[in-house]
C-alpha cells in the first residue's frame, strides 16, 4: 500500500489549519496513496490555554475535522488525522487521533494516553494533563490490507503501549507528533526505529515543523521505519510538505517470524522498589 505523510506547520485556528494542510493532502492524493496521515495537532495549534479553550469545538462541529472528512470522500482516500483538539461531550478537552475512510465517515479514534508534563533542561515547561483528559484504552484499526496501531507522540516513549499494539495485530504504528525541537533533535528518530524493532511493525510519524503563531518550535522530520528498523523514507527539514512510502504489511510477519520477541517474551517478577 502506498502512504502519504503530510508535515504541517499548523496555525492557531481550525478555518487557517484546514486551508494549510488541504493543499497538503490534494497533493498525496495525486500521487496515488491509499492512507494520508496528518500530524498531531492538525487543526489548531495555541499554547495559551484561555485562547485554547475557547477555540475548541466538538468533533461534529469542528472545521477541521469536517473539512477532512469531505476531503476523504471526494478523493477516494483514507485518513488519518494523527491528533485534533477537540472538546468531549462532558465538556473536557482531548487529543485525539480520528480515522476517515473514503467515504468520509469516522471509523475510529484514539484519545492520547500519555500526557507531556515535563520541565526541559532548555527551561521549557509543558503541562498537558492542564488542558487534555488522558485516554484509557488502546486502539487497533483496520485499513484495506493492514491494521493500525494508533497512538500520538509522547506515548512513544511507552513500549509497553506499542507491545500491546503489536499482539492485537497491528502491523503499521502511527505515530503523529509536535515534537519538541532539542528532544526531537536527540531522540526522534532512534526512538521511532526502537519501536518499529521492538514490534517488528511499520512505523509512520507524520510531524509539526518549524515556529509555529503561538510561539512554540516543532522538529518536523516526518519519518517512515520499516520493521526491521530501516528508514524508508523521510523530510530531512522542518517545512510543510509530503511524504510518500510504500509499505508491505507482509514484511511485518516476516520480521516477526525472524525475531520472535513478541512470542518469546515471559512473565516475571520485578524487583523490590527501593526503601
Amino acid at each position: 500500500m502506498k502512504v502519504g505523510l503530510i508535515q504541517t506547520r499548523t496555525p492557531a485556528s481550525q478555518a487557517a489549519a484546514l486551508a494549510h494542510v488541504l493543499p497538503l493532502v490534494r497533493e498525496a492524493a495525486a500521487q496515488g496513496v491509499e492512507l494520508i496521515a496528518t500530524p498531531e495537532g492538525s487543526n489548531l495549534l495555541q499554547k495559551n490555554r484561555e485562547k485554547l479553550f475557547a477555540t475548541l469545538r466538538s468533533t461534529d462541529e469542528d472545521p477541521f475535522v469536517q473539512g477532512m472528512r469531505a476531503a476523504a470522500k471526494e478523493l477516494g482516500v483514507w485518513i488519518l488525522i494523527g491528533s485534533a483538539l477537540v472538546r468531549r461531550e462532558d465538556g473536557k478537552c482531548a487529543n485525539r487521533a480520528l480515522l476517515i475512510d473514503s467515504a468520509g465517515e469516522i471509523t475510529a479514534a484514539y484519545d492520547k494516553l500519555h500526557m507531556f508534563d515535563v520541565n526541559l533542561p532548555t527551561g521549557e515547561v509543558a503541562r498537558e494533563s492542564e488542558s487534555y483528559e488522558p485516554g484509557d484504552r488502546a486502539v487497533v484499526a483496520d485499513v484495506p490490507g493492514a491494521r493500525l496501531g494508533l497512538t500520538i507522540c509522547y506515548d512513544l516513549r511507552f513500549p509497553a503501549l506499542y507491545r500491546a499494539l503489536a499482539l492485537a495485530g497491528a502491523e503499521i504504528m502511527t505515530i503523529p507528533a509536535a515534537f519538541t525541537r532539542p528532544t526531537g533533535e536527540a531522540h526522534w528518530e532512534v526512538l521511532m526505529r526502537a519501536r518499529a524493532i521492538e514490534t517488528g511493525a511499520f512505523v509512520i510519524a507524520p510531524a509539526q515543523g518549524g515556529f509555529h503563531e503561538d510561539g512554540r518550535g516543532t522538529w518536523g522530520r516526518s519519518l517512515a521505519v520499516g520493521p526491521w528498523g530501516e528508514v524508508i523514507g523521510k523530510l530531512d527539514h522542518d517545512e510543510p510538505g509530503v511524504l510518500v512510502v510504500e509499505i508491505d504489511p507482509a514484511a511485518s510477519a516476516k520480521a516477526r517470524r525472524a525475531i520472535p520477541a513478541l512470542a518469546n517474551a515471559r512473565a516475571f517478577a520485578g524487583p523490590e522498589a527501593p526503601q
